[in-house]
């Protein structure tokens, strides 16, 4: 095979997209290409660690008594969150099937203390088996 270029080879390097223009534009087209990605990664990492500097609060419930007699439950849990924040929290009681047969709302007031303890009762529809604090929120 001959290294020569010639007009022949000048016609297949047209057809195939390999002449010098097609180089520099497909060379720009990554550069803007790798930009773009560069400048999307940068306001990913900006946005998620921006995110991250709300005040984070943590549950757990510790206790629940089944009062059959006055058809209630009786829910306990720790309530861990940074001071001076309101939050408000779902407490339900559930049945055997896990259907939920009675909750509430309970909404909590800001405090200076990082964790307090609560005790709600909950009047249910149906016997209970337990009940559980489902999830808070800062409001």
């Amino acid at each position: 095979m001959s290294a020569e270029r010639g007009p022949a080879s000048d016609v297949l390097a047209e057809r195939y997209g390999r002449t010098p223009r097609a180089r520099l534009r497909d060379r720009w087209l990554l550069i803007v290409g790798g930009v773009f990605a560069a400048v999307v990664l940068i306001a990913w990492v900006v946005w998620a660690g921006l995110d991250g500097q709300r005040p984070s609060l943590e549950v757990a419930g510790t206790a629940h008594e089944l009062l059959n007699d006055e058809r209630a439950v009786e829910v306990s849990w720790n309530l861990s969150v940074p001071a001076g924040n309101a939050t408000a929290c779902v407490v339900k009681a559930l049945n055997d099937d896990f259907t939920v047969v009675g909750w509430k709302v309970v909404e909590i007031p800001a405090s200076d203390t990082y964790t307090r303890s609560f005790t709600e009762r909950i009047r249910i529809a149906q016997p209970a088996n337990t009940g559980l604090v489902e999830h808070c929120w800062l409001t």
